[in-house]
């Protein structure tokens, strides 16, 4: 089956970055280096509602795929509270120089994508640090128990039990995604479905002509979705500008399906996440086409003066 395949194929690519970055962390923490960066960052991360040892989880987001966050995160004690947060954090900004360098090709600029994200991030966890309930309880799947660590052996016993499960995880989740997709478009349903979120691309700000692309970014996320782009562009089926808006809704909220079942296996609650990315697009994409209009009529204006 080729989605049985190509899932293998890209859990085994993800394993390899994921489960040695793991193991790193828990080394981190073993020696107490987590601990120590934590007293530099927990003034800073304490107005984000976090611990400051919760910086690498953040950090590593930024630089790769959201599988490495989420390895992390398995290996720490947080509550739900903390998780939604990071959570949200991660989504926005994840992956950044793969996935800004992708949308710097179809209408928008790479540092432009990668400073939105990054500001978007920080200031969702603030507003969430302010809105979320102070008692969450705690999730599903990360580990809630203290288990006091005295030796090498028991570090790495702990690391394969939870390698585990984040790889079973994984998997599940590779292999539905690419299943999905490919019972949609073996059933010609991904044009019909460009069609019927039509009135929701007009509430968001977005140009109908995006609405197979929106539709892409939503299932296969950012990356994938950037090169479907770049050829709707060559052929002249979507403006710069109408990429341009795409890309600033989808550098906020994308990949819908993937990133939204990873988290929710863990507990936290799928009207958080859709809510608060939703509402992020409506208001990243109004403000640039805002900044647009005031700019147009700028330049109008100056050169009816002259």
């Amino acid at each position: 089956m080729p989605a049985m395949k190509k899932s293998g194929g890209t859990t085994l690519w993800l394993l390899k970055i994921i489960l040695p970055i793991s193991l790193v962390v828990r080394f981190l923490g073993y020696f107490g280096v987590l601990e120590f960066l934590a007293g530099f960052l927990d003034p800073v991360f304490m107005n984000l509602g976090l611990p400051g040892s919760t910086a690498i989880i953040f950090i590593t987001s930024v630089f790769l795929p959201l599988y490495a966050p989420l390895a992390i995160i398995t290996s720490m004690s947080l509550t739900l509270r903390e998780l939604t947060i990071l959570a949200l954090m991660c989504q926005i900004a994840h992956n950044l120089p793969v996935e800004s360098a992708v949308q710097a090709k179809t209408g928008t600029t790479f540092w432009g994508m990668t400073t939105l994200r990054i500001t978007m991030s920080i200031l969702t966890g603030y507003i969430l640090n302010v809105i979320l309930p102070a008692d969450m309880g705690m999730p599903l799947f990360v580990q809630s128990d203290v288990v006091v660590i005295d030796s090498i052996g028991m570090l790495l016993l702990i690391w394969i039990k939870s390698s585990l499960k984040i790889s079973i995880l994984i998997t599940v989740v590779i292999f539905s995604l690419n299943l999905l997709y490919n019972l949609l478009h073996a059933f010609k349903l991904i044009p019909k479905l460009s069609k019927g979120v039509e009135p929701l691309l007009k509430f968001f700000g977005l140009s109908a002509n995006t609405g197979f692309l929106w539709l892409i970014g939503y299932i296969v996320g950012v990356a994938y979705g950037g090169a479907l782009m770049m050829d709707q562009l060559k052929d002249g089926r979507v403006t710069q500008e109408e990429a341009n808006l795409l890309n600033h809704h989808l550098a906020v909220s994308h990949s819908a399906i993937e990133d939204n079942l990873l988290f929710v296996a863990l507990g936290v609650s799928i009207w958080w996440i859709l809510g608060v990315r939703f509402a992020l697009a409506w208001v990243v994409v109004w403000s640039r086409r805002l900044i647009i209009r005031l700019s147009s009529r700028k330049k109008v204006n100056y050169n009816a003066y002259f």
